[in-house]
């Protein structure tokens, strides 16, 4: 009996083929926000000022922004444009819920 693999309703379940280079430079990005995250982390642990804290928060956004930015670019010129072509409006559809949920 195969073991199922459960998906959590985040995801969708679909894979898509990046190539090395675009992996790498999401993987480099995430590993600098990564990094960031932590320092903020010593931060709080050490006590310093609120301000402080809060540029680097700030930082942390505006980086997590430009990856998905990227990330949605990408998406948009590969994933969705190739279902288009292909007459599947499912990443349309998608797209549209997802614009949903970036512009509150």
């Amino acid at each position: 009996m195969e073991k199922e693999t459960k998906i959590c309703d985040c995801c969708s379940g679909r894979k898509k083929s990046r190539s090395e280079d675009e992996t790498r430079d999401l993987v480099n990005r995430l590993s600098r926000i990564e990094g960031q995250v932590r320092g903020v982390k010593g931060m709080v642990e050490r006590g310093d000022y609120c301000t402080d804290i809060i540029t680097q928060v700030a930082a942390i956004n505006a980086a997590l922004s430009s990856f998905n930015k990227k990330l949605l670019e990408a998406h948009i010129k590969t994933c969705v444009t190739t279902d288009l072509q292909n007459g599947d409006c499912e990443s349309r559809n998608e797209l549209v819920e997802l614009l949903g949920k970036l512009i509150k």
